[in-house]
């Protein structure tokens, strides 16, 4: 019959989505989910926490290797965080040109523009989407904090 198509040529792509079908519901797909400790005893949250292969990290601030906020105001801060950012992906199988997201947290708007210059020399080739918004308080009353999603390797 004309403009009919063969049972046949019907049949062979309905197989192969049949098996492929099959074959996803054989092996179902598994999210893992991690909760890295924190290296300090005291603390409440997790550093960061693996969700398959998105990488869900804690807010950073400024702070040295001591715990202590750096001096030199929101620059020398926003760098400080920015590093620490760098050091927990890492840790964690990630890195800054793997970040998808970012939240910034400032404790004065009037920074964002300083902050900005910081910010840009971390993310030069792949920009991630981004939110900053302005807090009336940061932990030891820092001028900056940073959260981050990365996509781990």
């Amino acid at each position: 019959m004309p403009g009919t198509v063969p049972a046949t040529t019907i049949r062979a792509p309905l197989a192969l989505v049949a098996a492929l079908t099959l074959a996803a519901c054989a092996h179902p797909v598994t999210t893992e989910l991690e909760f890295y400790p924190s290296p300090r005893p005291q603390a409440v949250f997790s550093p960061a926490v693996r969700f398959g292969n998105l990488l869900f990290v804690s807010g950073q601030i400024g702070t040295d290797s001591t715990g202590r906020l750096v001096a030199g105001g929101i620059q020398a801060e926003g760098r400080q965080a920015l590093n620490n950012m760098r050091t927990t992906l890492e840790r964690y199988g990630s890195s800054l040109d793997r970040v998808v997201q970012c939240t910034v947290f400032l404790a004065d708007m009037k920074d964002y523009q300083d902050f900005n210059q910081i910010y840009a020399t971390y993310f030069r080739a792949r920009k991630p989407a981004r939110s900053a918004v302005a807090v009336s308080g940061l932990a030891a009353n820092a001028h900056v904090e940073v959260e981050c999603i990365g996509v781990t390797n």
